[in-house]
């Protein structure tokens, strides 16, 4: 492994930090194993369905046969150094790809070639367009028997909504796929057994690769003026134009560049990573990196010789210690230095700076802008937290954690463990942002909540084989919320407080209302219309303040309450007894009490489910999903197959699994995605 990262920060733009996202079972942790192969970094291929691959090191993803933790590695290509990090695909696990795409640069975006674009390839890319990362597409397992790359690049059209500008044309189909037609260079590259040749176009296959050809040329002439220029002057686009224009297409999203292959037969890797080389930006190529300094918004761009800043993605408690993951953004960070936690104000030292490679790591002594690397001695830093040099401070946003929707209740089997289980889950909540540990105020029960079944399955499982705990677990239970059907107008609240020395008086009037939601995060909306000063800002904002206090719990449930709008319309001060703190009492009590005069709706988290199940197993399958509360959306007939989409209740799915494989005798699959909350049966409270 090489451990000298000196001589390739020498040039940035030799530099590459990508991803690898998709569907679950698409392929992704086999095209990085195919990397490392090729790339010389490893010297045996690994495979997934024999727990031999370096990115799932975990014994529950080589258990499961999927990635569940993102694992990064570093390879060379081209005179080019590859940071590349694997993504999981299944959607409980999406916060781990919602970590990982805040650092990188760009990405691979991969789509099963039978089945195309699938429910989590698209939330995947949803999530990347959020972030603006730059994405490259490889159609991959072209030797499945209903391969059509045609038909997964239409997929790739019509559900995200962007213009695939397919570069390459298959060799063969199904089993007789052996290699690809660069439309660009019209060469063809052909594999057999591990060899890889480039030759001349067949001849059978010419007409068809310049009809192909002149189909990318228009449609990079749409997009692209310096191509459009040279088309119209000589009805053609140059290899080199081509090029240029579809690096220019992908960094601005305009334009997917769509590759195929077959990572597991060893067919498209190469390409694959001349792409990645080719189209996808360096750290210097993308925005500057935007953060807060003393209230104001500063730039920083990728120069190892400004002040240092990175922003720790990932945190990972091992059996050697605490290993922190960082994103170096600017500057330069030496083994021994002392940096700031901005956000904490806490200082930390850097004691070691590791290279990764999965579960292995190399000492290195330095580390510069637009690495990523692990360090070892920050005692705790959070994921999304900031490190700097402590004479620039700076605030990088963080990633974005998404709220749990399914809790179980744990405990210790043996009393004398309670403690040892309180500090293990303590553990896992500090390595991932999307679990919460908390007790229940009126079972006292300890409960652990995340993303998903699974999510939470293999946070336990973490529990009992890195602790040697015996762990008891409750049935799962999904976390509700309530919101506000029909409000209430004109609400007056009178807080007064009188018992020696100084007392509390606020009076404020309140409008609620139904909100909108159009966001995930726009759970509330409050405005003041108050005039003539009858309650000063300072005491407005106070109202706010103990507003928000109030939806941590709802009249329906005691859930959190979440699409409200609260106005402010009137209020009444006294001269010497109101304060802030009794105006943030009255908005607290205020909007509780209009809340139990409101209309209460309670929601149930829903969920998106895609299963695909043979044809004479439907209509068991879809009985059984109406019994669940399903609400049929779409199916799709494939051949000997038919996939179908519901919506269904999240509390409705717990041991579907089970179900499923025995309606269809081992057969039937299925994904699940989760798409918001909807009102939940007989829950209305009228008044």
């Amino acid at each position: 492994m090489r451990t000298n990262l000196d001589h390739r920060q020498q040039n940035l733009s030799g530099l590459r930090n990508v991803g690898i996202l998709a569907h679950v079972d698409a392929g992704k942790t086999t095209v990085t194993e195919r990397i490392l192969y090729l790339t010389g970094t490893t010297h045996k291929r690994g495979e997934v369905h024999d727990g031999t691959t370096v990115t799932d090191f975990d014994s529950q993803e080589r258990d499961r046969g999927i990635t569940i933790f993102a694992a990064a590695v570093s390879c060379d290509w081209d005179g080019h150094s590859i940071n590349l990090i694997d993504t999981p695909g299944h959607v409980d696990f999406s916060d781990e790809v919602e970590r990982s795409l805040r650092v990188l640069d760009g990405a691979v975006a991969l789509f099963d070639a039978v089945a195309g674009v699938e429910p989590q390839s698209e939330s995947v890319w949803r999530q990347a367009d959020r972030h603006g990362v730059p994405r490259i597409a490889f159609v991959n397992k072209m030797d499945r028997p209903g391969a059509d790359l045609d038909a997964a690049v239409a997929s790739i059209r019509e559900r995200l909504h962007v213009t695939p500008l397919v570069v390459q044309m298959p060799i063969g189909t199904e089993a007789e796929f052996s290699g690809v037609i660069d439309l660009i260079t019209m060469r063809a590259y052909v594999w057999r057994d591990d060899t890889f040749a480039e030759r001349v176009v067949p001849e059978a296959l010419r007409e068809q690769a310049i009809r192909r050809r002149r189909l990318l040329e228009e449609a990079v002439a749409e997009l692209h003026p310096v191509a459009l220029d040279e088309f119209s002057a000589r009805s053609t686009v140059s290899a080199e134009t081509l090029a240029a224009a579809l690096r220019d297409l992908t960094r601005s999203g305009t334009g997917v560049v769509v590759l195929c292959g077959s990572a597991y037969r060893n067919r498209g890797i190469e390409p694959l990573l001349d792409a990645v080389v080719a189209y996808l930006p360096s750290p210097q190529e993308v925005p500057p990196v935007r953060g807060l300094s003393d209230g104001a918004v500063q730039e920083r761009v990728a120069d190892p010789t400004a002040p240092f800043a990175a922003l720790v993605f990932k945190v990972n408690s091992t059996a050697t210690g605490r290993l922190t993951y960082l994103r170096v953004y600017s500057g330069t960070i030496r083994k021994g230095e002392t940096v700031v936690d901005a956000g904490a104000g806490r200082t930390e030292r850097i004691s070691r700076i590791l290279r990764v490679q999965a579960d292995q790591h190399a000492e290195v002594q330095q580390a510069f802008a637009g690495d990523i690397v692990a360090v070892v001695g920050p005692k705790s830093a959070r994921s999304g937290a900031t490190l700097c040099a402590p004479a620039a401070p700076l605030v990088l946003e963080p990633p974005a954690v998404a709220d749990p929707v399914v809790s179980v209740a744990v405990e210790a089997r043996r009393s004398a463990d309670t403690d040892r289980l309180a500090s293990a889950l303590a553990r896992l909540v500090d390595e991932d942002l999307s679990l919460t540990v908390r007790t229940d105020s009126e079972t006292g029960q300890t409960l652990l909540s995340g993303m998903g079944e699974l999510h939470l399955e293999v946070a336990v499982e973490k529990v009992r084989r890195a602790h040697g705990l015996e762990v008891g677990v409750g049935r799962p239970q999904v976390t509700y919320r309530e919101t506000v059907a029909r409000g209430v107008s004109g609400l007056v609240y009178r807080h007064v407080k009188q018992d020696g020395g100084a007392g509390q008086f606020a009076q404020i009037t309140l409008d609620v209302e139904p909100l909108e939601v159009t966001d995930s995060s726009e759970v509330f909306a409050f405005r003041s219309v108050v005039v003539g000063g009858r309650v000063p800002q300072e005491y407005v904002r106070a109202v706010e303040a103990g507003c928000r206090d109030a939806l941590a719990d709802g009249p329906l449930g005691g859930h959190r309450v979440t699409g409200v709008r609260v106005t402010l319309t009137d209020g009444a001060t006294h001269s010497k007894d109101s304060s802030e703190m009794a105006f943030r009492t009255a908005g607290r009590l205020g909007l509780r009490e209009a809340l139990r005069a409101s209309a209460m709706v309670l929601l149930e988290p829903v969920a998106e489910v895609t299963a695909t199940v043979p044809e004479d197993a439907m209509g068991g399958v879809l009985g059984d999903l109406a019994a669940r509360r399903g609400r049929i959306t779409g199916t799709t007939a494939r051949p000997g197959s038919m996939v179908i989409v519901a919506t269904v209740p999240l509390a409705e799915l717990f041991g579907y699994a089970t179900q499923l494989r025995s309606r269809t005798q081992g057969r039937g699959t299925f994904t699940t995605r989760t798409t918001g909350y909807a009102p939940a049966p007989a829950t209305r409270s009228e008044e």
